[in-house]
Parts: structure tokens; C-alpha cells; sequence
């Protein structure tokens, strides 16, 4: 495996299972058990057919869990302690296949958990903000769209090596932008909740400016967007 395609496939397994490793692992193992792809020894255990029964199942419990809103959230919240390490391992397994230094394998691990790190918090943040939003079909849309994109990216990975490390580029670039963006959506959404979970006062209006009944879910869309508001002037 040449080291430009190494590197890609590195980064972009650890990027990919930040996001969804189910994917990731019966995408690396599909290919190398077809033979669209040439996987490095350490990964090959990835086309192993208990490994890919084993993700499939995972993958089918993730599809749904993950386009639940709620439940995708808590689902991210588990997969903090999976995703992360197995994005640092499956970089190290690259690494090790270049067969460098041990010094350069623990960069790597380094590096893998890093980018796993990096794609999981952009996604769970994300979901979060997906989660207050009255449109049920934006997790829908959301997942599908995560799913492509690791599919999409590890093809590009194995198949066109600098394209995709430029698309890479572009990711972190994006993430250093969004990621200050999402904390203070974030911490709107902590005071948000805090708020209606706390009693509601005594002889607070029922009912809104139109006599519509004021539930307390239709308080927290409209705290965080009056947050917003004031965060804009």
C-alpha cells in the first residue's frame, strides 16, 4: 500500500467510525472481501464474516436508534467510550502495516483517536441542536446523510487518496469554524432545559399571545430561539 493511500486510509478510518464505526466496519470489510480494496494485514480481520455479521447486526440497531430523536443522543453519548478508541486502534493498525517505528504506530494512534474524537463531537453536538428543532425529519435526513458520507469517504480513501485528504482538509477546516458555534448552541440548550424542568411560576400565563395552550415544550423552542436573538445583536 503506497504511503499517500496509507495515510488516507488511516485518517479516514478513524474519521468514519467517529461517525458511525458499524458503517465503517462493514464498509472496509466488504471491500476487502470483494477485492474492490486491498486492506492492510492488521485490518483484514475486518472481512472476517463473524466481524461483518456482527457489525451488520450493530448497524441495523444503530439505523433505527440513530434517526430517533432522544434516543440518537443518548445513543452518541454511549458510543463515546466505542467509537474513539476504535477509531485510534484501526489507525494504529494501518500504521503498523507500513511497518514503521513504534513511535510513528503510537503517533498514529494518537492522530486516529484525535479524528475519531473530532467526527464523533461534531456529530453528537450537532444532533443535539437537531433535537430541538419541531421537524421530525431532520434526523432522518441527518442520518442518512452520515451514512453516505462514510461510505462515500472510505471508497474515496481506498480510491482517490488525495481527494479525499483535501475533503479532509476542508472537514477540519469546517470543524474549527462550527465547533465554538455548537458549544454556545449547546450551553443555550443546558439553560433551556434547566428552565423547564424548573416549576413553572406561580400564576405564569397558560396560554400565549395567539390562546394557544403553552406547552412547556413550545417554552423551550421559543427560549432558545429568543437566546439566539439576543446572542445575534
Amino acid at each position: 500500500m503506497e504511503t499517500v493511500q496509507a495515510i488516507a486510509l488511516m485518517l479516514g478510518a478513524s474519521w468514519a467510525s467517529g461517525i458511525n464505526l458499524y458503517a465503517a466496519v462493514l464498509m472496509l470489510g466488504w471491500m476487502g472481501a470483494t477485492g474492490n480494496a486491498d486492506l492492510p494485514p492488521q485490518l483484514q480481520v475486518l472481512s472476517d464474516p463473524m466481524v461483518m455479521t456482527a457489525a451488520g447486526i450493530m448497524y441495523a440497531v444503530e439505523f433505527f436508534a440513530d434517526k430517533t430523536p432522544g434516543v440518537d443522543s443518548a445513543w452518541d453519548t454511549l458510543h463515546t467510550f466505542i467509537r474513539i478508541p476504535a477509531g485510534a486502534i484501526m489507525a494504529a493498525g494501518v500504521a503498523e502495516g507500513m511497518e514503521v517505528s513504534q513511535a510513528a504506530e503510537f503517533t498514529a494512534l494518537l492522530l486516529g483517536g484525535t479524528m475519531a474524537a473530532t467526527s464523533h463531537a461534531t456529530k453528537a453536538g450537532s444532533r443535539l441542536l437537531i433535537n430541538t428543532s419541531p421537524e421530525p425529519f431532520t434526523n432522518w435526513t441527518a442520518s442518512i446523510a452520515e451514512d453516505l458520507a462514510v461510505i462515500g469517504g472510505l471508497w474515496a480513501a481506498l480510491h482517490y487518496p488525495i481527494l479525499f485528504l483535501i475533503a479532509l482538509a476542508l472537514f477540519i477546516a469546517l470543524v474549527i469554524w462550527l465547533l465554538p458555534k455548537l458549544w454556545r448552541a449547546l450551553k443555550r440548550i443546558a439553560r433551556a432545559i434547566k428552565h423547564w424542568f424548573s416549576p413553572r411560576p406561580t400564576g405564569a400565563p397558560r396560554s400565549d399571545s395567539q390562546g394557544r395552550p403553552r406547552s412547556r415544550r413550545r417554552e423551550l423552542l421559543q427560549e432558545l430561539y429568543n437566546d439566539a436573538r439576543q446572542e445575534e445583536r
